[in-house]
């Protein structure tokens, strides 16, 4: 059984290199609130990669975005609790009503350990632009708000979601479910590929459950520095 998550911090670990990731982890596994590992990390790597990376006493946001028929994603999320006892393992709400409650009934059958279910709205890296090439007719708040209520209603635990919706999501959805927000830069920050962010204290002070925060701890020359000054800005 895996510890709870020491804050609201989780730092994404975004490579393939297996000594890079480890190294990182036996940095911040201590200080982080979790570490997310995702579908790169683990087709290069496999259960035991992940595990090497974040044993034990490290919580885990299992981040493989499962989008498959209803059988198939339910098989997955019992491997994934059986073999790598995440903390939080994300699905595609899009994958419909039947495929989000597969994913949450499967998920029970492990009781006390059991991941919270995240359904994945939209990418942070996509805008209304990006959905209209889609074909969603509909700007991006109001489908993220679409698919965090079809989650919820079918069983999800909670969604991912863009600092921008944290708000609006809240006011539908209520105080308990899980909002996992990515796309969050530290003032001053680059903002790479993420096209709907804001700082920390800000999506915190909007009501978000945890954050999901990346190249800006990972790729900064002192990683723990750089979530301690996080940390220190959100307890301020």
């Amino acid at each position: 059984m895996r510890l709870a998550p020491r804050n609201a911090v989780f730092t994404a670990i975004d490579t393939t290199d297996l000594d890079a990731a480890r190294s990182l982890g036996s940095t911040l596994g201590p200080v982080t609130g979790g570490l997310k590992l995702g579908k790169e990390f683990f087709t290069a790597h496999g259960p035991q990669g992940v595990l090497n990376v974040a044993g034990p006493e490290t919580p885990l946001f299992l981040d493989l975005k499962f989008h498959d028929i209803p059988n198939t994603v339910a098989g997955g999320v019992r491997a994934a609790a059986k073999i790598m006892t995440p903390n939080m393992l994300t699905i595609h709400a899009s994958g419909g009503p039947a495929m989000i409650r597969a994913a949450a009934d499967a998920s029970a059958e492990f009781g006390a350990t059991r991941p919270l279910i995240l359904a994945v709205t939209v990418l942070t890296s996509m805008d209304d632009d990006d959905l209209a090439s889609v074909g969603v007719n509909s700007t991006a708040e109001d489908q993220v708000l679409r698919l965090a209520e079809l989650a919820q209603k079918n069983g999800a635990d909670g969604v991912i979601c863009s600092p921008r919706e944290i708000t609006a999501i809240r006011n539908i959805c209520g105080a308990g479910f899980k909002l996992v927000v990515p796309g969050i830069r530290p003032a001053g920050a680059d903002h790479g590929d993420q096209k709907r962010v804001k700082t920390p204290p800000e999506a915190m002070a909007d009501g978000a459950s945890y954050l999901v925060i990346g190249r800006p701890i990972t790729g900064a020359d002192d990683p723990a520095r750089a979530i301690g000054t996080i940390l220190d800005s959100l307890a301020a």
